[in-house]
C-alpha cells in the first residue's frame, strides 16, 4: 500500500492522524516529494486565517529551519507586513492566537519569529510512510503525480557536465580530483531531478603540451618502461623534457620583459621541435597522429579503470583534440565577419579591451606556427556540442583560477551573435584544496591518490579495531573507507568556492566530521538492524508510540528535511549540503543507538530482576533504522559514495 503517493493517500492518512479536510493547496509546495510541504502548506494556512492576512504571503513567510536549528519551521512575522506598535515583540501579541493542531505543538515566540515543532504524536507514522513508500526515491525529483516529463511524455531537460578532463602530459593535481569529485556530485544533482545527463570528460590531450611530450617521448622514451607503467613513465618523460626545455623558456620570457622580439628564441631549439610535432599532429601526419592516438587510448583505459574507484562514470571521453577542424573554421570565419578578429605579429587575436568588457584584455587564438590555442578550441567545442547534443544546458566544474577562460568563451560566443548557446552555459567553478602531497606523499596520477589514499585507511583499520570493529580489517574496506575520506574531503563542508588546506588528521580519523567516520555510522546501523533480525511482515505493523520521544524523534525530525537538503543543494549546486545532512544524521543515529540500553520507559524485568527492552519498541526502533539507512543510501548515491555494508 502507497498511501502517501497521491494526493488522496496523504489526505486520508492524515485523516487518520486527526487532520481533516483537504491539504491546503500551494503552487509552490510539492507535498507528493517534500513531506516537509504537507506542514508548511497547514501552517500557512493557519496563518493566513487566524493573523487575516493573504494566503501566498503566509506561505512565503513560513521558511525550513536549518539541519541545526532548534526548531522545525519559522514563521517570518516581518514578511506578513502586520501592523504592531512593538514589531520586536510582534510574536508574543500573535502565538496566542494559533490554535491545537495534530501536526503541530504549540509554537514558541522568538523576537519577530514563532518558532514551530512538529507534533511527536503524529510525525513518526507521517514521516515513516513518505519513506516507506519511496525508499531508493526518497528525495528525487520528477516522481509520482508531478506534471513533468515521466508523465507528460515530454522529453527530459538534457545537461552536460563536464568535469574532471586532466591534461594527459601533466600530472593529475588536486585541481583534477576536486572536480572530478564535485563534477560527478552535481552530474548526480541533475539526475536526481530528472535531467538528461551526458557526463563528459575533456582530455586535454592536444596543442603545445602534447607537442612537448613528442619530443620529450623521442629523447627519453622506453618502451620497457612503457609497457610495465603507461602513464607513469610518460609523467617522468614530461618531467624530464620540460627540465630539458626549462633555460629556452627562462630566455623567451626574459627577452619578453625586456620588449624585445622573442620569435628568433622560439623559432628554435626545443621551441620549434615543440611546435613543429603539434602542427604536423594537427595536420594528420602519420607518426605523430600515431603517438598521440596511442597516448590517448592508454589514458582513457587508465582513467577508466581509476575513476570506478570513485563511482565516477562518463557518457564522453572528449578532448581538445576531438574538435572537428570545420568548427574551428566556423568560429574563425563569424569572427572575422563580426571584426572581432584580427591578426597581430603573425598570430590571430580577440582584443576584448576594444570591444569589451576591457578587463579581459587580448587573447591569441592562432599562434604565429599556425596551431590553434584552448580557447579556440573550446569555443569550437561548445558550437560543436550544441549542434551534437541540443542540449538545454551544459557546466563546466573546472577551478575558480580558470574564471577569466570562461568568461573570455561566453563573451566570444556573445561576438559571434551566438548569445542563446551562451546563455546556456555556467562555469561552476570552486576554491583550490592545497596540501594533497604533503598529506598523501609524492603522488603525480590519479593512481597514486587512490592508492596512498587506501594504504593509509589500511593503516587505520589496523591500528585499533576495537574502536571500529563493525568494519572488517579488508582491502576491500581500506578501498571504500580510503575513497570515502577523498570524496568527503574534497567535497568539503562549506560553500564549493572555498579555499582551504587538507588535514592530515580528518583524511583517516574515524572520529568527528569525516568520511572513515560516516561510514562507521553507517556501519554500525548495519549491525543493528541484523541484529534485530525482524520479519517484514512484523515490522509492517508496528506500534509508533515507541518513537514519540527522544532520541527518536531528532532522527525522525531529520529524516524529514532530507528532500529539501535536496532540492537546496541541486538549486545551489552545493553537494556538500548533502554531505553536511550525513553527518548530521549519523550524529543522531549514534545518539539513538547509545540510548538503547539506558530507555527506562522501553524496558521490562525479567523473571531474574534484570531489565530487557521490550519487543514493541525493538521493533519499532528497527523500522527507524532502516529507514535511517535507506536515506543514508540515497545520500551517499548522490554524494558517489558506496556503503561500507
Amino acid at each position: 500500500m502507497m498511501a502517501t503517493c497521491s494526493v488522496s493517500g496523504v489526505e486520508a492518512l492524515l485523516g487518520e492522524l486527526g487532520v481533516s479536510g483537504a491539504v491546503p493547496p500551494f503552487p509552490q509546495s510539492n507535498i507528493l516529494r517534500k513531506p516537509i510541504d504537507v506542514y508548511r502548506n497547514y501552517l500557512a494556512n493557519i496563518t493566513s486565517k487566524v493573523l487575516d492576512c493573504d494566503a501566498d504571503l503566509a506561505y512565503e513567510a513560513v521558511q525550513n529551519a536549518n539541519i541545526r536549528d532548534n526548531s522545525d519551521l519559522t514563521l517570518v512575522l516581518p514578511k506578513l507586513k502586520l501592523k504592531s506598535n512593538k514589531p520586536k515583540d510582534l510574536s508574543r501579541e500573535v502565538f496566542i492566537k494559533f490554535p491545537s493542531t495534530p501536526l503541530f505543538q504549540l509554537p514558541i515566540p522568538d523576537g519577530v519569529h514563532l518558532r514551530f515543532f512538529f507534533s511527536t504524536v503524529t510525525l513518526p507514522r507521517l514521516i515513516l510512510s513518505y519513506i516507506g513508500d519511496r525508499m531508493g526515491q526518497y528525495g528525487r525529483g520528477h516522481l509520482l503525480d508531478s506534471l513533468t516529463p515521466p508523465h507528460t511524455g515530454e522529453a527530459a531537460k538534457k545537461v552536460i557536465v563536464e568535469f574532471s578532463s586532466p591534461n594527459l602530459a601533466t600530472e593529475f593535481n588536486s585541481n583534477h580530483l576536486r572536480s572530478t569529485i564535485l563534477g560527478a556530485q552535481i552530474a548526480n544533482l541533475y539526475e536526481n531531478e530528472g535531467w538528461d545527463v551526458v557526463r563528459m570528460n575533456y582530455f586535454g590531450d592536444w596543442g603545445k603540451e602534447m607537442g612537448l611530450l613528442g619530443v620529450g617521448w623521442k629523447k627519453f622514451g622506453s618502451e620497457v618502461e612503457f609497457k610495465k607503467n603507461p602513464m607513469g613513465h610518460l609523467y617522468d618523460v614530461y618531467e624530464n623534457i620540460s627540465e630539458s626545455f626549462r633555460p629556452e623558456k627562462e630566455a623567451s620570457r626574459k627577452a619578453r620583459d625586456e620588449g624585445r622580439d622573442t620569435a628568433e628564441i622560439e623559432r628554435q631549439g626545443i621551441f620549434a621541435e615543440r611546435d613543429g610535432f603539434s602542427k604536423r599532429m594537427e595536420d594528420g601526419q602519420p607518426e605523430e597522429s600515431g603517438f598521440w592516438k596511442r597516448l590517448r587510448d592508454t589514458a582513457i583505459a587508465y582513467y577508466t579503470n581509476a575513476y570506478e574507484h570513485l563511482n565516477v562514470e562518463f557518457d564522453d571521453f572528449s578532448g581538445e583534440s576531438q574538435v572537428s577542424p570545420e568548427f574551428i573554421v566556423e568560429v574563425e570565419s563569424v569572427l572575422k565577419a563580426k571584426g572581432v578578429y584580427e591578426e597581430s605579429d603573425g598570430s590571430w587575436i580577440i582584443d576584448y579591451s576594444k570591444h569589451g568588457p576591457k578587463s579581459l584584455g587580448v587573447s591569441v587564438l592562432r599562434g604565429r606556427t599556425g596551431s590553434t590555442s584552448y580557447l579556440l578550441r573550446d569555443i569550437a567545442a561548445a558550437i560543436e556540442r550544441s549542434k551534437k547534443y541540443s542540449f538545454d544546458k551544459m557546466v563546466y566544474v573546472v577551478t575558480a583560477e580558470q574564471d577569466v577562460h570562461f568568461q573570455k568563451l561566453f563573451q566570444a560566443l556573445k561576438y559571434m551573435g551566438y548569445d542563446g548557446l551562451a546563455a546556456k552555459l555556467e562555469h561552476i567553478n570552486f576554491g583550490k584544496v592545497q596540501g594533497l602531497s604533503q598529506q598523501l606523499g609524492k603522488v603525480h596520477l590519479l593512481g597514486d591518490i587512490l592508492d596512498e589514499s587506501t594504504n593509509d585507511a589500511l593503516d587505520a583499520l589496523e591500528f585499533d579495531q576495537t574502536d571500529h570493529s563493525e568494519i572488517s580489517n579488508t582491502n576491500k574496506s581500506s578501498q571504500i573507507i580510503g575513497a570515502t575520506s577523498l570524496v568527503s574531503q574534497f567535497c568539503g563542508l562549506n560553500k564549493r568556492t572555498t579555499s582551504y588546506t587538507l588535514n592530515a588528521k580528518r583524511l583517516s580519523s574515524f572520529e568527528g566530521e569525516t568520511g572513515p567516520h560516516l561510514q562507521l555510522c553507517y556501519a554500525r546501523l548495519c549491525a543493528k538492524i541484523t541484529e534485530s533480525d525482524s520479519d517484514e511482515t512484523v515490522l509492517s505493523n508496528v506500534d509508533y508510540i515507541h518513537l514519540q520521544e527522544d532520541p527518536w524523534t531528532e532522527v525522525i525530525r531529520l529524516l524529514a528535511q532530507y528532500p529539501d537538503v535536496v532540492d537546496a543543494a541541486y538549486k545551489s549546486l552545493e553537494p556538500s549540503m548533502i554531505l553536511a545532512f550525513l553527518f548530521r544524521l549519523g550524529e543522531e543515529i549514534e545518539n539513538c543507538l547509545e540510548d538503547n540500553n539506558d530507555n527506562g520507559e522501553n524496558q521490562e524485568e525479567d523473571g531474574n530482576g534484570s531489565s530487557k527492552e521490550l519487543p514493541d519498541a525493538i521493533l519499532a526502533q528497527t523500522v527507524l533504522y532502516k529507514h535511517a539507512r535507506q536515506v543514508f543510501n540515497n545520500g551517499m548515491r548522490i554524494l558517489g559514495i558506496t556503503p561500507i555494508a
